[in-house]
C-alpha cells in the first residue's frame, strides 16, 4: 500500500524538460526546412493562385433589376 517516494524538485525538472522538449519539436517542424522545400512552396502557392485566376469566370455588370414592390 505505500506508494513511491518522488522528489518534487525532480519531478519538476523532469516535466519542465519534457515540456521544453515538446516545444523544440514543434518549432522544428515549423521553422526547421530548407531553402529549397520553402521555395517549393512558394512556387506551388504561386501556381496554384495562377490557376485559379485563370478559371476564374468574368461577368459582365448587370443592370439592376425593376424594384416590384412600389
Amino acid at each position: 500500500m505505500t506508494g513511491d517516494v518522488v522528489n518534487l524538485r525532480q519531478f519538476r525538472k523532469t516535466k519542465a524538460r519534457a515540456e521544453k522538449e515538446k516545444a523544440a519539436e514543434q518549432n522544428r517542424l515549423t521553422h526547421g526546412r530548407t531553402k529549397m522545400e520553402k521555395n517549393l512552396t512558394k512556387a506551388l502557392n504561386e501556381k496554384a493562385k495562377k490557376d485559379f485566376d485563370q478559371s476564374r469566370l468574368e461577368r459582365e455588370p448587370s443592370s439592376p433589376k425593376p424594384d416590384s414592390s412600389e
